[in-house]
């Protein structure tokens, strides 16, 4: 697909969210635990991302994997219980290893009435993985996904580079809705074409815990808490709806300094107003809906 630099231009859809809200909001909790790269888990090398970035090379890593345990240890109840608190029902991007590692999380998300999404099997960038291996992993991630979760998965969100590939795959697939594989807008882009209708829901980094990572800029839960209330308020004075996209990590956002962040932003959206609350999947049938 070339580059497409003009998006909808000063033309946006005239689309309008449920209940005449001016923003969907869409909480991502991303679920990456277990599918980090370990050679305890046999992969090639250990995972080097993390609160310290220092990549243990040729023999295991066990300050890695505790550090990820975290996530679904404590992280994750957390977060669960604060957006249970506030009624709000968030988007799970899975990857297929994480949910074969811990199915029980995947389930209790479910009956509580999440959607869950695939986020890759492993927690990678696909960048230079050949269209044989990256089919074969789409085709894994949902299987897994779909026998854990009880339901098929409508939703996938490659970790950062995805390939020129991964679009066509998931739409050859045939059982995704939507993918969040882009970065590029505040509105979400209908493809309707003989390979059917599929809608791009662009993601964001601004937005998101992961920027409490060493140079991202966060330190305070309030970095955070106020800069996402910064970008809803912005977008409440636009002429046109938009998507805000809220991306929380078990093991960064559930942290005891860091959790606060999230009822601060819940608090300060509903006292605005002006706002529905949405799975990706809500927000992509919607989009269908109206604006195809």
């Amino acid at each position: 697909m070339p580059r497409d630099f003009f998006g909808y231009g000063s033309n946006p859809p005239g689309v309008t969210w449920p209940n005449g809200s001016r923003v969907a909001v869409s909480f991502v909790v991303n679920v990456e635990e277990g599918a980090q790269l370990s050679l305890t888990a046999g992969d090639e090398r250990n995972e080097s991302v993390y609160e310290a970035r220092e990549e243990v090379v040729g023999t295991p890593d066990p300050c890695m994997d505790s550090h990820y345990a975290y996530g679904p240890r404590k992280g994750y109840w957390r977060i669960v219980q604060a957006l249970e608190k506030h009624g709000v029902l968030a988007t799970f991007s899975t990857c297929g290893r994480a949910a074969e590692t811990c199915p029980w999380l995947i389930q209790d998300a479910v009956q509580r009435g999440h959607e869950i999404a695939c986020h890759g099997w492993r927690w990678e960038t696909h960048a230079h993985m050949d269209r044989a291996s990256e089919c074969e992993v789409i085709a894994k991630t949902y299987a897994t996904l779909e026998e854990v979760a009880g339901t098929a998965p409508v939703g996938w969100h490659t970790r950062s580079a995805s390939t020129p590939n991964t679009r066509n795959l998931l739409r050859e697939h045939g059982g995704f809705l939507y993918d969040s594989d882009a970065y590029d807008d505040d509105l979400p882009v209908i493809l309707d074409d003989a390979e059917g209708r599929h809608v791009i829901l662009p993601y964001a980094f601004d937005t998101n815990d992961m920027r409490f990572q060493p140079g991202g800029g966060f330190i305070h839960a309030e970095d955070f808490s106020r800069y996402c209330l910064a970008a809803y308020d912005r977008l409440l004075t636009e002429e046109t709806p938009s998507v805000l996209s809220i991306g929380l990590h078990l093991r960064i956002l559930g942290r005891p300094a860091r959790i606060v962040a999230l009822d601060q932003i819940l608090d300060g959206i509903k006292a605005r107003g002006s706002a529905w609350i949405a799975s990706r999947r809500q927000i992509a049938e919607h989009w269908l809906n109206v604006a195809g």
